[in-house]
């Protein structure tokens, strides 16, 4: 089987994301293009990069989950993507379970985390939506065992 390249993964995640912002309205992209270079920085393998790319497509419902069991994508990638995937109703401890427990995640889901706790980003959403993220990204990361 041919895989989609990277840059192929690249395109079709800024084609799903394109009209979507961040909590501080800022396109949804730049928040891929800083986890994928997280994950790259880290040491991540070009599959662990590629799901970088793709870790919120499926929760945000910009890809189906049958899109991503359909596309050519390696098991390892899918995998990957489905566990950082938070599910409806899940609680944290059944969430960071399942990605220490998928080769890879975690560190998909530390360079997701890096980013979106960084103080440039939080500094401006207003006090109370900062508290509460920053309460659930210490929480998470304390669970991952990444404290």
């Amino acid at each position: 089987m041919t895989y989609l390249t990277l840059t192929e993964v690249e395109a079709v995640a800024r084609d799903a994301h394109a009209t979507q912002t961040d909590k501080a309205g800022r396109p949804y992209v730049e928040h891929l293009q800083a986890v994928a270079e997280g994950v790259r920085t880290r040491g991540g393998t070009q599959q662990q990069i590629a799901a970088a790319w793709l870790h919120d497509a499926v929760e945000d419902d910009a890809l189906s989950h049958e899109w991503l069991e359909s596309a050519e994508l390696p098991r390892s990638v899918k995998d990957m993507v489905l566990a950082v995937t938070k599910r409806p109703g899940e609680d944290r401890a059944a969430y960071t379970a399942r990605i220490l427990a998928t080769p890879g995640a975690l560190l998909v889901k530390e360079a997701d985390l890096a980013h979106n706790a960084d103080p440039g980003r939080l500094a401006v959403l207003d006090e109370v939506t900062r508290a509460r993220l920053t309460l659930k990204y210490t929480e998470v990361r304390r669970l991952l065992g990444l404290s």
